[in-house]
């Protein structure tokens, strides 16, 4: 059964410190210990001179076991605290977030 690979980039808004911005992606890998599935996480800013990243600051992927497990993150209440942490700092709400996701063996 193949893995699922869901990738996120988000678009802090220029006036979130880089505090918050770690506190952010900090909650956001604590996930991989509180959703059963969640088998990897990793993220962080925007490193390449290509300088087409389009406003998006930060990004991160994280694997699943299966699609069931990414299902069951989607709506799991801790993914919806993360969400309800996260969002607030992202410019332009949702509209400063892009997920993909594809399987992966």
């Amino acid at each position: 059964m193949p893995q699922i690979k869901h990738a996120v980039l988000l678009k802090f808004n220029p006036s979130v410190t880089a505090a918050k911005i770690q506190q952010n992606m900090v909650a956001l890998a604590a996930l991989r210990e509180k959703i059963p599935g969640l088998l990897d996480f990793s993220g962080g800013p925007y490193a390449s001179p290509e300088g087409i990243n389009q406003g998006f600051t930060h990004g991160f992927v994280m694997t699943f076991a299966d699609t069931a497990s990414r299902n069951a993150y989607l709506s799991h209440p801790e993914h919806e605290k993360v969400k309800q942490f996260v969002l607030p700092d992202i410019d332009g709400g949702l509209s400063g977030v892009i997920a993909f996701d594809w399987e992966h063996s």
